[in-house]
This record gives C-alpha cells, sequence and structure tokens, in this order.
C-alpha cells in the first residue's frame, strides 16, 4: 500500500548515473593513477621475488626475532611457515599476495592515520566521516568490486582499491579513538610548557595513542588479507586467485593449499604487528 502513495526512490540509478559520469570526466585521470598503482605492486613484488626464498625466509624470521623482543618461537614458527610455502610450491603466488597486501596497507594507513588525526581534532569533521565509515564497515565487499572494476578494468590494482576501501575504516576509527582518550592533564602540561600544536601531537598525542593506532595496523593489515580471495575475482593475482581457481574447478587440495598459504601469510603478520605495539 505504502508503494503505491510514495514514488519509488531510485537510488541505484543515482549510483549507476555517478559511476558513469566519474567514468567520463575523470577517465584520463583515474588511468594515470592506475598506471602509478600498478607500478607499486609490480616493483615490491618483482623485489620480493628477486630474493631468494631462503634468504627471504632468514631476514623475515630474524625480524620477527626482534620484533617479538627476541622470541625465538616466533622467529621458528615464521620460518617454518614460510618453508611450508616454498615446500607446497606456492612461493610466487604468496609473494604476489604479500606485495598486494603490503602495498594496499600502506596506502591505507597513510590515507588513514592522518585521517584519524584530523577526525579527533575535528568534531564536525567526525561527524560528517562516520556514517561514511559505517557504510564502508557494513556494505558487503562484492558490492565494492563493481565500480572498481568500471574504473580500473581487471588485475592488481581493483583489488587493491576495493581492499583499501575495505580495510580503512578501523585505522581512521582506532587512530581517532586513542588521540581522544588521551587524559586532558597532558595536553594541560603540554600547553604549560609552550608546545606548539606540532610537538603537542608528535611528543604527546601520538607516543600516548600508539598502542591504540597499532591495534588500528593490526586490523587493516587483517582485513586487507581477508579480502585476497574476493579481489581476485576481479583478476587479482595470487594465492586468492588458486583458491579461487580450486573452487571454480572442485580441486579441494588446491584450493586448501593455496587457503593454508594465506593462513600462514596472516598469522605471521598478525603476530609481528602485536608485536610491535608497546605494551
Amino acid at each position: 500500500m505504502l508503494s503505491s502513495i510514495v514514488p519509488r526512490i531510485p537510488i541505484g540509478d543515482f549510483v549507476e548515473f555517478l559511476v558513469k559520469w566519474i567514468e567520463a570526466h575523470f577517465g584520463s585521470g583515474l588511468d594515470l593513477l592506475s598506471d602509478k598503482l600498478d607500478f607499486l605492486i609490480t616493483a615490491l613484488k618483482d623485489i620480493l621475488l628477486f630474493l631468494p626464498p631462503e634468504l627471504f625466509i632468514l631476514v623475515l624470521s630474524l625480524f620477527a626475532y626482534f620484533a617479538a623482543k627476541r622470541n625465538t618461537r616466533m622467529a621458528l614458527g615464521t620460518a617454518v611457515g614460510f618453508l611450508l610455502i616454498l615446500n607446497m610450491e606456492l612461493w610466487e603466488l604468496s609473494m604476489q599476495t604479500f606485495a598486494l597486501v603490503l602495498s594496499s596497507a600502506f596506502l591505507t594507513l597513510l590515507i588513514g592515520i592522518p585521517m584519524g588525526i584530523l577526525c579527533a581534532k575535528s568534531e564536525l569533521l567526525y561527524r560528517l566521516t562516520r556514517p561514511l565509515l559505517d557504510l564502508m564497515q557494513t556494505m558487503p565487499s562484492l558490492v565494492y568490486l563493481i565500480p572498481v572494476m568500471i574504473f580500473f578494468g581487471l588485475g592488481n590494482v581493483p583489488g587493491m582499491i576495493a581492499t583499501i576501501v575495505f580495510a580503512m575504516p578501523p585505522a581512521i576509527r582506532l587512530t581517532n579513538l586513542g588521540i581522544r582518550q588521551i587524559p586532558k592533564e597532558l595536553i594541560e602540561v603540554s600547553e604549560a610548557f609552550g608546545s606548539t600544536g606540532l610537538q603537542k601531537l608528535l611528543k604527546v598525542e601520538l607516543p600516548v595513542a600508539l598502542p591504540t593506532i597499532m591495534a588500528g595496523v593490526n586490523q587493516c593489515i587483517m582485513l586487507s588479507l581477508s579480502m585476497v580471495v574476493i579481489a581476485s575475482m576481479i583478476g587479482a593475482r595470487g594465492l586468492g586467485y588458486q583458491v579461487l581457481f580450486g573452487l571454480q574447478r572442485v580441486e579441494i587440495g588446491l584450493g586448501f593449499e593455496a587457503g593454508l598459504g594465506i593462513v600462514i601469510i596472516a598469522v605471521v603478520l598478525d603476530r609481528v604487528t602485536q608485536s610491535l605495539s608497546p605494551k
């Protein structure tokens, strides 16, 4: 009854018009951005593949050892996990996934942390940003793939863009939360000593908020990895594509091995980023 009285709001038609308008007016700029992002992913992947697998595993294990405050079990677990990936002959695919996740997480944090700082400083900006963050977190991730595919085609770049959109809200929210939770007494003391706004941010607010910000970094990396399989649907290469291939062919072993590789990378990155967070 209500539908016959109130006319239908053409939300879907408006979004489709907006996407086509952006493609028509900013297509050349989007192509340039796509080339730059593809260069970033390809360069990082080439660097990772240039290193012999054994050397990469040794360096990563040493990094995990020192990041975890000389934790031998952490180093051994990292080494065993990546040696298993090498044994399953998934090294090249794993490095493609590693490059996609690291580059996506880097760009996400490059945008998300400054945005979180601005939201903490401006209540108006936070109120305007919060509905958008809610939309980004609750919208089914497959929906991101449609406009991204129109703007950037198929391949790693649209997978990166979809990953950035999906993983950015925790970085913004937790950075904002960490700075807002700083005791007012510390801010007042820094102001009493004549600190400028930049000095107060760098020497008081960010160091005190660092544990919460690092939690956002951890969540950002984990969400980036969770998008690996979904991004493979629009041509992103790596272990996610292998899982999708195994699903399409109903090859259980193939899909399981690739999924195990994703789990190993996720666990290592999770433990390392948790270890880097100050207690």
